[in-house]
């Protein structure tokens, strides 16, 4: 019988003051990096990345990430100090998380447009790099629907990822590796963890989710499909980092993120076991559980 999460775990995980998350000795967590604004969070990890590369530039090495195309705020302060500083960015080689398809398994066309991820990275990032310091096109790795063993293939190549940058999902999701749903399908946990990259359907839930916050509850602009990385590749990181802003969209997976075993209802909780360094970087808004101080007036319904 696979993990399941029971009704009083999230209410005794969501009741936790969030001043004592960082201190709390059960959590699956190295650290918590909380600030008050999205802006400040945003910002350290820029520099987080930044500071990365740089200390692999000393030594010689490549830098090996995984990026996702949103959140997009910290390549602003990374790419700022990229330029004013000259990083150079020769050695640095990025695996891209996912790209959209339409109903047909196409991808569309690469524009600066929602449901084109390769469009937007070319615009809110390596547009913003000087040409001089700039990752040659050659290191730049996207999933490939033509061949689906080229992504994982070339992560083995380069010997493995240095650090996962990931926002997540309200369930659990990482780019599009999203909690199985369909009832004829079995799959389990070492099954999951073993996953390479593939053409998904996106969950209901997340087509909802997305049209709500990005497009006034239009779910018609959401595609139905994507193309995204397995955990295969991600459990091949020396570390991931989550960057997660979202504010209530995210209070309850972060307490899920913190503390579950590893289920398959919320996806991330498989990295969390597996990944030797883990770091939340989060701002108050985020952290902060509406069930810390409702006197059970919702979270009476979870018992």
């Amino acid at each position: 019988m696979e993990y399941s999460i029971k009704k009083e775990n999230l209410k005794a995980w969501c009741s936790i003051p969030y001043t004592e998350l960082a201190d709390n000795p059960d959590k699956k967590f190295d650290r918590i990096e909380l600030y008050q604004t999205k802006k400040e969070t945003f910002e350290h990890i820029g520099n987080m990345m930044a500071e990365e590369v740089i200390a692999n530039n000393k030594k010689g090495e490549y830098t090996k990430w995984i990026l996702p195309a949103g959140p997009l705020d910290q390549y602003e302060t990374f790419t700022k100090r990229v330029n004013e500083e000259g990083i150079s960015l020769k050695k640095l080689v990025v695996f891209h998380m996912d790209e959209w398809l339409n109903w047909e398994s196409r991808p569309y066309p690469v524009r600066y447009a929602f449901n084109s991820l390769r469009g937007i990275m070319e615009h809110d990032f390596y547009r913003k790099i000087d040409k001089k310091l700039n990752v040659p096109e050659s290191q730049r790795i996207w999933p490939d629907v033509t061949n689906l063993d080229y992504f994982d293939d070339k992560v083995t190549e380069w010997g493995g990822i240095d650090t996962v940058w990931a926002g997540i999902g309200y369930k659990g999701l990482i780019a599009f590796d999203e909690s199985p749903i369909d009832p004829y399908s079995r799959i389990t946990i070492d099954e999951y963890a073993a996953s390479r990259t593939r053409i998904v359907k996106i969950n209901p839930d997340t087509i909802i989710a997305l049209s709500e916050r990005e497009a006034g509850g239009c779910y018609d602009a959401i595609p139905p499909m994507a193309i995204t990385l397995g955990f295969k590749s991600i459990l091949t990181s020396k570390r991931i980092v989550f960057m997660i802003t979202t504010g209530a969209w995210k209070n309850t997976v972060i307490r899920v993120l913190l503390f579950s075993e590893p289920t398959l209802e919320y996806p991330v909780t498989i990295l969390v076991d597996r990944i030797k360094e883990k770091v939340l970087c989060c701002d108050v808004n985020t952290l902060r559980h509406p069930f810390e101080n409702d006197n059970g007036y919702y979270s009476k319904g979870l018992e």
